[in-house]
């Protein structure tokens, strides 16, 4: 029998704090991904935000290259078809899709590696609803940080001044739909994400899977008002795998729902760009001893896994 990927309600990080922080931990321990309800994002912002993405991908092309800012790595803006492509993989995802980033103080430190954003003037609530549902999940990943650092016995709120101001995206994705039989594509190839923990909004479409422990792919269809959520290589190389960054797809649905386009929106929530990704000294012991030798910063990390995906 294949084990079910485990949905927890965040909301007993308040009422049961110590029975769901360890649950959350064994969750991610053995699947680095859970399903988290209860997290009070109002369904009508996701709505919104959705709405205004659709009518964005539903514009013309040439409207939409006018938001592809080349030379950046799609780090803001519009990325076309057919550029993004899994590592090792032969053929590009079938997906397009647009970044929105944080939003700086005037003068910030970081400003020369996180770009101002762009924004779709053609598409009435994008600006808005789009910075509202950024926000919404930026604070619900920092929750679900903090139950990780005390499962790995750090203080409640360790991530807090590491994330502040993270390099962190809202990334909103059509696949189209797809029309011919023989396509070698898939929407988005086997891969690992690169960032702290990723937090996905409209997983309820049928197409994620999962690889097990044991190389099994297992589906991973959340309920409507569940945000799923897993781990990145960056907080697997901090923690010294103790959360592992498990390998996920997009497939192409079976039959007529292959003629259905899907959109997504998930949450990449990175680390800030100087954060050191060294293996924390709680996370290394004799039966797990430290993996990593050489020091390397979050954008350091994130330059050279943009590269090995074709973005730059």
């Amino acid at each position: 029998m294949q084990h079910r990927i485990p949905t927890l309600d965040i909301r007993r990080y308040d009422s049961d704090r110590d029975a769901f922080v360890a649950e959350l931990g064994v969750a991610y321990r053995e699947w680095g991904f859970a399903g988290i309800r209860g997290h009070g994002i109002d369904k009508s912002l996701i709505d919104r935000a959705y709405d205004a993405f659709v009518d964005f991908f539903a514009l013309p092309a040439e409207t939409k290259r006018r938001y592809h800012l080349k030379g950046t790595g799609g780090a803001r803006g519009y990325t076309p078809f057919g550029i993004e492509t899994a590592k090792d993989s032969r053929y590009p995802d079938l997906k397009e899709f647009f970044h929105i980033g944080r939003e700086l103080p005037a003068g910030s430190k970081f400003a020369e590696v996180m770009p101002p954003n762009v924004w779709p003037n053609e598409v009435a609530g994008f600006h808005e609803n789009g910075l509202a549902l950024y926000h919404a999940l930026d604070a619900l990943g920092s929750r679900v940080l903090r139950a990780l650092a005390l499962h790995i016995g750090l203080v409640e709120n360790f991530f807090d001044a590491k994330t502040n101001f993270g390099n962190s995206i809202l990334r909103p994705i059509h696949y189209p739909p797809i029309t011919s039989i023989d396509v070698p594509n898939v929407r988005a190839g086997a891969h690992e994400d690169i960032n702290f923990i990723t937090l996905l909004v409209g997983a309820s479409a049928v197409g994620l899977e999962v690889k097990s422990r044991k190389g099994e792919w297992v589906p991973f269809t959340a309920d409507a008002d569940t945000i799923v959520v897993n781990i990145g290589d960056m907080l697997q190389r901090l923690s010294n795998h103790v959360y592992p960054s498990t390998t996920h797809r997009v497939v192409n649905p079976p039959g007529e729902a292959a003629r259905q386009p899907r959109y997504s929106v998930p949450f990449f929530l990175h680390p800030n760009p100087d954060v050191v990704l060294d293996p924390l000294p709680q996370c290394v012991s004799a039966e797990n001893p430290r993996r990593y030798d050489t020091s390397i910063t979050a954008n350091e990390y994130l330059q050279e896994r943009l590269r090995e995906i074709k973005l730059i």
